[in-house]
């Protein structure tokens, strides 16, 4: 396993989850086919990978972290956070875009359609785990990264500043189970 001063002298690129962008180029071409049962494919998986992720993040690494020494949870940090800032926007983008088109095909955003508003309540989650996400969770990232790539980090700061990334996660993860709920609702 490479040590962390190791894993930060990376260039950023090489560290990133490139896999990840498959998300939205599949989004891409299901909508340029109008291809539903794709769309619905790429939405449902990119929406599982997001919330796997989000859930675990917040419920079992975090808390693994709190009581790991501050040298080893650099360490951790070191490595898993230039592999999700590519990650994480991908599967939430697609996510999101993904359910947008297929509620827009389906007649979901029709005023009448009898379950609309599970559909706008859906909507405000996805977007506030997106604002949450880009606005706050991946600029936290990259702080993180940008420290870590000092001679001298400071570690206090990398922990303070993912204590707020891990309560970030597990608030998307809380808001992940009511949008499952939202969903099941959906299709009873």
């Amino acid at each position: 396993m490479e040590t962390h001063a190791v894993a930060a002298m990376k260039p950023l690129w090489r560290q990133l989850a490139w896999w990840s962008l498959a998300f939205p180029v599949v989004l891409v071409v299901a909508l340029v086919r109008r291809d539903l049962y794709l769309l619905n494919l790429i939405h449902v998986l990119s929406a599982a990978l997001w919330t796997g992720a989000d859930l675990f993040m917040g419920f079992l690494l975090g808390p693994v972290l709190r009581v790991l020494a501050i040298d080893v949870r650099t360490a951790v940090i070191t490595y898993l956070v230039p592999r999700t800032m590519l990650y994480f926007p991908m599967v939430s983008l697609t996510a999101g875009t993904a359910g947008w088109f297929l509620a827009n095909w389906l007649g979901f955003m029709n005023p009448d359609y009898s379950r609309h508003d599970s559909i706008i309540a859906a909507l405000v989650l996805v977007t506030v785990m997106t604002v949450l996400g880009l606005g706050f969770l991946l600029p936290n990232n990259l702080r993180i990264w940008f420290e870590l790539r000092k001679p001298e980090p400071d570690r206090e700061r990398i922990v303070r500043i993912n204590k707020i990334n891990i309560w970030l996660a597990g608030s998307q993860g809380v808001m992940q189970i009511a949008m499952i709920a939202v969903m099941a609702h959906l299709v009873m």
